[in-house]
């Protein structure tokens, strides 16, 4: 019993897609298959725990002694403590980062339904994952583990439920379309949809008898045709060995779902209009269910070579009545289906009052951009006015050039000066009077002096 299809079953155990053509074993070899996805948000981390936990001998030699219930109750995650210093690193380094991927989700999330200046409590907003401890958020403990087993094993049990609803969903959806694009239609063109509907459907109907899943009939069939073995030849216990295809001692859920491929190719080929791919792989869903349920005793999500080989001894086992497919099933009730089209209906109107609404915001804020446009161009306006006018003022206060443009200045005769700054004719401007003419009268101060000879 190894550590990856363990953890991988009961954290990682959810319904894949196994595709019609069935891989070589030797393809398997060279490129042994990756886990599935489980669509969980924290898938990666999930897978991140797993394979370091792997490469612990400790952890792996107590995970062998373990059993399912062991390990989804919690008691395997106290072995955590005894793990190699390394492995703690790296679980570590694993939460931070983890930490810091919610971190930023959070914040991506805030941001776009708050204001910027919002504080945030990130710490109250991590208690919302189940799958870690906010409280302690730099060192993966026995705690992280334990809560990562629970949180996995209680979102994986609820998947098939919800795999069930949107199937459902999608089946309602397929008919409301159906009846809302022969109303479009006149009487005529409906006639004639409709009957080529009947048609499709007639026709879907014409394949072989498909076997339960699980029964004699069905695991014979595989044992003929895709083992290539006579069918008389029968052997449980070969026919489990030879479809334990990783030798790990357990049938996984891609295994088993790997027998339904006959089954299916019976009631769908993609190349057929009347075949719907999203059917085939809700009937592959529900075929690993009722196997599931008949053959894995201790729901642990596998089954073991014991508990197929007491499956084949039960009265079920060589059950001949013929597998009754989705077609066949009533998957709603035309009041789910009533129902379905009021939640429609509902969330059409409620998008066009969005619609309204929003077309309404728009012409306010072309109105808006219409008188800013116009006030834009009053302000250009008002500012060339503006420099035209200082243009003019600068070009009337300027000296006159001459014929190169090089300024041209007056003179002005000696002594003169502006009328309103007249000075003496004998006074130079900022040199003052003579001390000795300071008091001379004015009669005196105004005589010519007489003119001196130098000899």
């Amino acid at each position: 019993m190894h550590l990856r299809w363990l953890m991988s079953s009961i954290l990682l155990g959810l319904a894949t897609c196994v595709p019609i053509d069935r891989p070589k074993e030797k393809q398997q070899a060279e490129a042994p298959p990756e886990a599935p996805d489980t669509g969980l948000y924290y898938h990666r981390y999930l897978q991140e725990v797993i394979n370091v936990l792997e490469t612990d001998g400790h952890f792996r030699e107590k995970l062998q002694a373990a059993n399912a219930e062991d390990i989804k109750s919690g008691k395997l995650s106290k072995e955590l403590d005894f793990v190699s210093h390394h492995v703690r690193t790296k679980l570590d380094e694993l939460k931070r980062q983890e930490v810091s991927r919610l971190r930023m989700l959070l914040k991506a999330k805030m941001d776009a339904t708050m204001e910027q200046d919002v504080q945030i409590d990130h710490l109250a907003l991590l208690k919302q994952f189940e799958h870690l401890d906010p409280q302690n958020q730099h060192t993966f403990e026995a705690r992280d583990l334990e809560l990562l087993i629970q949180a996995a094993t209680k979102d994986l049990e609820n998947y098939d439920a919800a795999h069930h609803e949107e199937f459902k969903r999608y089946e309602m959806m397929k008919e409301h379309e159906r009846r809302e694009y022969l109303k479009s239609l006149d009487e005529e063109k409906r006639r004639q949809e409709e009957a080529h509907f009947e048609e499709l459907k007639k026709k879907h109907k014409e394949h072989p008898k498909v076997n339960v899943p699980g029964s004699r009939d069905q695991l014979k069939e595989v044992w003929q045709e895709t083992d290539g073995l006579d069918p008389n030849e029968f052997n449980p216990k070969t026919f489990f060995k030879l479809h334990d295809t990783n030798s790990d001692g357990v049938l996984d859920e891609q295994e088993l779902e790997a027998l339904f491929t006959k089954e299916l190719e019976k009631v769908y080929d993609p190349r057929n209009e009347e075949d719907d791919m999203v059917e085939m792989e809700e009937e592959r869903l529900r075929m690993r269910e009722h196997v599931m349920q008949n053959v894995d005793l201790n729901k642990d999500r596998l089954v073991t070579l014991d508990e197929f080989l007491k499956s084949t001894q039960k009265k079920e086992f060589n059950e001949v009545d013929g597998w009754k497919t989705v077609d066949e099933t009533q998957i709603y009730s035309e009041a789910e289906l009533q129902r379905f089209e009021a939640e429609l209906a509902a969330q059409e109107a409620e998008l066009d009052r969005q619609a309204e609404h929003l077309r309404q915001q728009h012409q306010e804020l072309q109105q808006r951009q219409v008188e800013l446009d116009a006030q834009k161009k009053e302000y250009q306006q008002v500012v060339f006015q503006m420099e035209q006018r200082k243009a003019q003022q600068q070009s009337e206060q300027a000296p006159p050039a001459g014929p190169g443009g090089e300024l041209k200045f007056q003179a002005q005769p000696p002594h003169a000066a502006p009328a309103d700054q007249a000075a003496p004719p004998d006074s130079q401007p900022g040199v003052p009077e003579h001390p000795s003419q300071q008091n001379q009268p004015e009669a005196v101060q105004n005589q010519p002096h007489p003119e001196v000879e130098i000899q």
